[in-house]
């Protein structure tokens, strides 16, 4: 499991180097990752801030994205196929003003591969509601975001 941390925090940021610069402006940091449970950080710092010192509401949206969007990645690394996803939709519900480094979690890795799955069996487009919470530093739920992934194995 180290091994697949180590290469998938590098290929984290050749992503945002070279393909989505918005993820390399906010720096999100791959804290953990298993099959289930993937753990993001984003520091709370003058690019990821707003005007009331708590953190920028798009950072919050960055951080949802990759949490949720780098699980279909990674089991397209893991299982070497070649796939197109996006997200058709975000519902996002701001709870309580983040300010400090938040932590994005998303626990639906398992849900994610079988769409995938499902995607390769079936030859069509998949779409499922993944859900990715954010915490701040004290542990207290700031967000919560529904994401509508769209996969479809090539």
């Amino acid at each position: 499991m180290k091994d697949n941390l180590k290469i998938m925090r590098r290929k984290l940021w050749l992503l945002g180097f070279f393909k989505i610069p918005l993820l390399h402006y906010c720096k999100p940091k791959l804290i953990s990752l298993t099959d289930e449970e993937m753990i993001v950080k984003i520091a709370l710092r003058r690019r990821t801030k707003n005007h009331l010192n708590s953190m920028y509401f798009g950072a919050l949206a960055v951080g949802a994205d990759i949490t949720s969007g780098l699980f279909a990645f990674y089991y397209s690394t893991k299982n070497k196929q070649k796939m197109s996803f996006a997200f058709k939709s975000a519902n996002m519900q701001f709870l309580k003003r983040a300010e400090s480094d938040v932590i994005f979690k998303c626990r639906q890795g398992l849900l994610i591969k079988e769409c995938i799955d499902q995607s390769a069996s079936e030859k069509k487009r998949i779409n499922k509601n993944i859900d990715v919470e954010a915490f701040n530093k004290e542990n207290e739920l700031v967000a919560s975001f529904q994401m509508t992934l769209s996969v479809k194995v090539l």
